[in-house]
């Protein structure tokens, strides 16, 4: 089946666990060595928590895409780093949920240098969700004809209702279509 021109067959997750939490974070750009963390944002499998936050960085290094498709969304309400670990340690509480990142190498990549050496919260092998999609056949590139809005509409969610580049509203995004999967 050619997953680029027609609607996915349906493809079902069965996951190893159901102690999950959806992460997203957007950063100032793509060299993990210097630049950093804008936004993270974090929700549950069962949708009943959410966390999002802002965190300090420094805006002469955000880059121009970032500039233009990231920074529109931001509050302006800036954390520190010890208080973004607290809260995350906080929403992740002892399980040690499984981590989904949207993206692993950068979002796990800040995600740990975030940490810095300290212990993180969560189960030790983050689990990686564009690698799922394609495990099971779909493209993790997430676009039909260079279209996200057409990826998603092949399973009935609506790309209009999140903001797209928005931490929490990306984890939010990312736990649907899992949900969808899943069922």
């Amino acid at each position: 089946m050619d997953n680029k021109n027609s609607i996915v067959e349906k493809k079902i997750l069965k996951p190893f666990s159901d102690d999950i939490v959806f992460f997203d974070a957007e950063f100032t750009g793509h060299d993990i060595a210097n630049d950093n963390l804008m936004a993270i944002g974090m929700v549950s499998l069962d949708g009943e928590r959410e966390m999002y936050f802002e965190l300090e960085y420094d805006e002469d290094f955000v880059n121009d895409w970032v500039r233009e498709n990231v920074v529109p969304y931001l509050t302006g309400n800036k954390i520190s780093h010890e208080a973004a670990r607290k809260q995350i340690g906080d929403f992740c509480g002892k399980s040690e949920p499984h981590l989904v990142a949207t993206v692993n190498q950068y979002d796990m990549a800040f995600w740990h240098k975030l940490f810095a050496g300290e212990k993180e919260p969560i189960h030790r092998i983050p689990i990686d969700f564009a690698s799922m999609l394609f495990a099971v056949g779909i493209t993790p590139a997430r676009e039909i004809g260079g279209e996200k809005t057409n990826f998603y509409a092949q399973f009935g969610i609506d790309l209009n209702n999140y903001k797209v580049h928005n931490a929490l509203d990306d984890a939010k995004l990312m736990r649907d279509l899992y949900i969808t999967l899943s069922q």
